[in-house]
C-alpha cells in the first residue's frame, strides 16, 4: 500500500513536470532542426536558427533587445516609485494606509485586459502622442509598480522602527537616515520588486500592444504579428525557438549555480 502510493506520488509529480517542461524541451530540440516548421519534422541537426537569430540585420535579436531595453526602463522606473510609495504608506496613518494598499491591490486583482482598454482610453482621450513612447513606459508602470509595492511592503514591516529613529535621534537627517538605515534593510524586497517588474514588462503583450508606437516591436507583440505573415513568419518564428532555448539554458544554469552555492554554505557552517 505504501509502495502504491508512493508510485502515485511520483507519477503525478512526473505529469506536472512535464507538462511544465515539454514544450519548453520540445521547442529547443527543434531549435537545432534544419526544417522552419514543426510539422515538418526532423530534417537534420543546423545551426541556422541561431545564426539568424544573432544576425542584427534580421529582425529577432532587435526586437529582442528593443523589449529589454523597454523592461529594464519600466522596472527601474517602477522600483522608484513603488519602493517610495511602499514607505509612505507604510508611515502613514492607519486609515490612510489600508485605503491606500487596498488602492495598490486593485490593478494586481483586477484583469490587464480591463487595465490596458482603461488606460488606452484615457490616453486616446487626452491626445497623448503614442510615437514619444511615454504612453508605453507609463502604461507598463501602472502594471509593474502595484507588484513592486507588494514586494517591498513585507521587508518594511520586518524592519526594526527603532535603528531609523535612534539614528534621527542621534543627529541624522531624515534624507540621511532614509539612505543609511531604511534602505539598507529593505533593499532585498527591492531587488525582488525589480526583478519582478522586468519580468512583468517583458510578458506584458495587452498593454503594450494598445500603447506602443507603430514602429517600435516588443518579443510578444512581434511574434504575434507573424501570424498576419505567412511568407516570412515561419523563418522568424523558428529563429525565437534559439532564443528560448538560450533563455531555458541560462534560467538552468542559474539555479544550478545557486544551489550548488547553498549547498556550499550551509556546509562551511556545519563545519
Amino acid at each position: 500500500m505504501v509502495k502504491t502510493k508512493s508510485i502515485l506520488k511520483w507519477s503525478f509529480v512526473g505529469l506536472i513536470l512535464l507538462f511544465i517542461y515539454f514544450p519548453i524541451i520540445f521547442l529547443t530540440i527543434n531549435s537545432f532542426n534544419e526544417s522552419d516548421m514543426i510539422q515538418s519534422g526532423w530534417k537534420g541537426f543546423s545551426w541556422a536558427h541561431y545564426e539568424y537569430f544573432f544576425d542584427l540585420d534580421n529582425e529577432p535579436l532587435r526586437v529582442v533587445l528593443q523589449t529589454f531595453a523597454l523592461a529594464l526602463v519600466v522596472a527601474l522606473l517602477s522600483t522608484i516609485l513603488g519602493t517610495i510609495g511602499a514607505i509612505g504608506i507604510f508611515y502613514s496613518k492607519k486609515r490612510i494606509k489600508s485605503s491606500l494598499s487596498a488602492v495598490n491591490r486593485i490593478p494586481i486583482i483586477n484583469a490587464e485586459v480591463v487595465t490596458a482598454i482603461s488606460f488606452a482610453l484615457f490616453v486616446s482621450f487626452f491626445g497623448f502622442d503614442k510615437s514619444t513612447y511615454i504612453p508605453l513606459i507609463i502604461g507598463q508602470m501602472i502594471l509593474c509598480t502595484p507588484f513592486v509595492l507588494v514586494s517591498v511592503m513585507p521587508k518594511l514591516q520586518q524592519m526594526d522602527n527603532n535603528l531609523y529613529e535612534a539614528a534621527l535621534d542621534l543627529g541624522a537627517t531624515p534624507s540621511k537616515a532614509l539612505f543609511s538605515v531604511i534602505i539598507p534593510q529593505i533593499f532585498p524586497g527591492i531587488i525582488s520588486g525589480f526583478l519582478l517588474a522586468v519580468t512583468l514588462s517583458l510578458d506584458d503583450y495587452v498593454i503594450t500592444a494598445y500603447t506602443k508606437p507603430d514602429s517600435f516591436k516588443t518579443i510578444s507583440t512581434h511574434i504575434y504579428g507573424l501570424d498576419k505573415n505567412n511568407v516570412v513568419g515561419p523563418q522568424i518564428k523558428a529563429a525565437y525557438w534559439a532564443f528560448t532555448a538560450i533563455i531555458f539554458c541560462i534560467i538552468v544554469v542559474s539555479v544550478i549555480v545557486a544551489n550548488v552555492m547553498t549547498y556550499r554554505k550551509l556546509r562551511s557552517k556545519k563545519k
